[in-house]
């Protein structure tokens, strides 16, 4: 009995384990590092460190979707420089249209200073929604 009883117990132990590291594998991950943990480096005060934040996350393609409201945080400040806004925006189009919540932000870049900005939103949007926002005529 006293064996039944350890071997039930070691199963649950075990059970609760492999569902522990399922929860942790669930979150997406680049380089050693959860989604999360680039999600915070987005808000870092250096710029390389926010630019290779956003990178990673592109890299995770559509599974970096829980990123999005940091991603559109950084579209919207007014002092990001584009060495962030730029990698960004490619972070958004490789997320896909799991972005869409993205899409006001991008298009408020249309009209960028920066030429290679205003394209990557434009690329972004047209893979966000299907739809080129700016069709040639």
């Amino acid at each position: 009995m006293i064996h039944r009883t350890l071997a039930g117990a070691t199963l649950l132990l075990a059970l609760a384990a492999s569902s522990g590291q399922a929860q942790k594998a669930k979150e997406p991950s680049f380089d050693g590092r959860s989604l999360s943990s680039w999600v915070k480096d987005l808000e870092a005060a250096a710029p390389s460190t926010r630019n290779a934040a956003a990178y990673a996350i592109s890299s995770m393609g559509a599974a970096g979707a829980p990123a999005v409201p940091a991603l559109v945080k950084v579209l919207r400040e007014p002092d990001a420089p584009a060495t962030v806004k730029y990698p960004v925006c490619v972070a958004l189009r490789e997320i896909g249209p799991n972005a869409s919540e993205a899409v006001p932000a991008l298009t408020e870049l249309l009209d960028d200073r920066n030429d290679e900005i205003a394209a990557m939103a434009r690329k972004a949007i047209t893979v966000i929604t299907g739809k080129d926002p700016r069709p040639p005529e």
